[in-house]
């Protein structure tokens, strides 16, 4: 394993990063930096700007699907550091950069493996960030051909020791699901407000309901945060009373049968609440991410892959609250996520000073060396038990 060349090529995502959906670059240079290393590769398209680095060896066997990001985030970078980013507003500030190199980073050690039964696919998914790609990546042709028996994939974690492995029995992270609710009136002079229907009182109303609706404790199968993100009302003229608002939203649960609960709430509210002040209403649901399951068998296989290596293990009771569309993988495959620690005094997830520490690089690829090993001799060995 060249490290050396997997912190340049680190790197160098981090200083060309793309947004959801427009990652064509990243995905060229993903793929001359495995086209350079290695030939045995076969490299194909998928998910409109995704991208699979496929082998195929000789007899039918398991398939193992690792997969990690591509996109980065519309946050401009505090960072100034030689290699920060050269997009004005853009930058990679949830380390999918890293995550990115890591997976193709496997590559120097796939090369010289002499398995000779079933297939290894290293997918590099687009649009993470907005919830799209996965569900791209599933509703392609050519993903329903390579028909994964496993997908594995990982997240670097700040605020936990450098290359510690976390794990987690019930899903890697929560049920998202943002929305905007629109309420509409009458306009009005604002000396006359009796002569329209100013939203100003319901906008308060249903901001009360639904905040009656959250559960922070997380130990609770109900769990639910509802996060207010944006607010409006009319416009800055003081002589017109509004006839418009509008709310934004996100909401987070453990499980979809909690999110469907929590909805049907919500709709109820804002039901009732615009009847009560003659309003017309509108719930609009955006961007979704699904939570992410754990297979058992799956974590178990992580937590081995760990053991045999000696990092240290930290076992987490729940989820994480933030969102990751690998649960849309989740709903149809044997799946798992794990964490990777990436320092007690790294700057949080989606901060404008954050960067991927290059120091984790080897462990997630020494993580997904012994995930592949394991499952690849098992299934071979059954295979020759059964030859016999």
């Amino acid at each position: 394993m060249n490290v050396r060349e997997i912190i340049e090529l680190r790197k160098a995502l981090h200083q060309n990063p793309e947004l959801s959906g427009y990652e064509l670059r990243t995905t060229n240079r993903v793929r001359c930096f495995i086209e350079k290393h290695d030939k045995m590769a076969r490299i194909e398209n998928i998910g409109d700007t995704g991208l699979v680095a496929i082998y195929d060896y000789p007899n039918d066997g398991q398939s193992i699907m690792i997969r990690c990001e591509l996109d980065a985030l519309p946050i401009q970078e505090e960072n100034q550091f030689s290699y920060k980013s050269k997009t004005e507003g853009i930058s990679h500030k949830c380390g999918h950069d890293g995550h990115m190199a890591i997976v193709a980073g496997l590559t120097f050690w796939l090369k010289t493996q002499p398995f000779d039964s079933g297939k290894i696919i290293l997918l590099f998914q687009p649009a993470e960030e907005n919830g799209k790609g996965a569900l791209q990546v599933i509703n392609d042709k050519k993903f329903k051909t390579l028909k994964p028996d496993y997908i594995f994939a990982l997240h670097n974690i700040p605020k936990y020791p450098c290359n510690s492995i976390l794990v987690m029995n019930n899903g890697f992270s929560a049920e998202v699901q943002s929305f905007i609710i629109y309420v509409t009136g009458k306009e009005s002079h604002a000396a006359e407000p009796e002569n329209g229907t100013n939203p100003a009182m319901a906008i308060a109303s249903i901001i009360e309901g639904v905040a009656g609706l959250n559960k922070p404790n997380q130990d609770d199968e109900s769990f639910s945060i509802l996060t207010p993100v944006h607010i409006n009302m009319g416009q800055i003229s003081y002589g017109i009373s509004p006839a418009c608002g509008e709310l934004h939203y996100t909401a987070r649960t453990w499980s979809q049968e909690t999110m469907s609960t929590l909805k049907a709430l919500i709709e109820s509210i804002v039901k009732i609440t615009c009847i009560k002040h003659e309003l017309k209403y509108e719930v609009k649901w955006l961007e979704y991410f699904p939570a992410s399951a754990n297979d058992n068998n799956c974590n178990n296989i992580i937590t081995t892959a760990a053991e045999e290596n000696h990092f240290k293990i930290i076992e987490r009771p729940f989820p994480f609250k933030f969102g990751e569309d690998f649960g849309w993988f989740s709903r149809e495959h044997r799946t798992a996520m794990f964490g990777l620690g990436s320092g007690l005094d790294s700057p949080a997830l989606h901060n404008a000073d954050y960067d991927f520490p290059d120091e984790i690089l080897e462990t997630g690829i020494v993580m997904f060396k012994s995930i592949i090993s394991n499952i690849m001799k098992e299934k071979e060995q059954r295979r020759l038990n059964l030859d016999r």
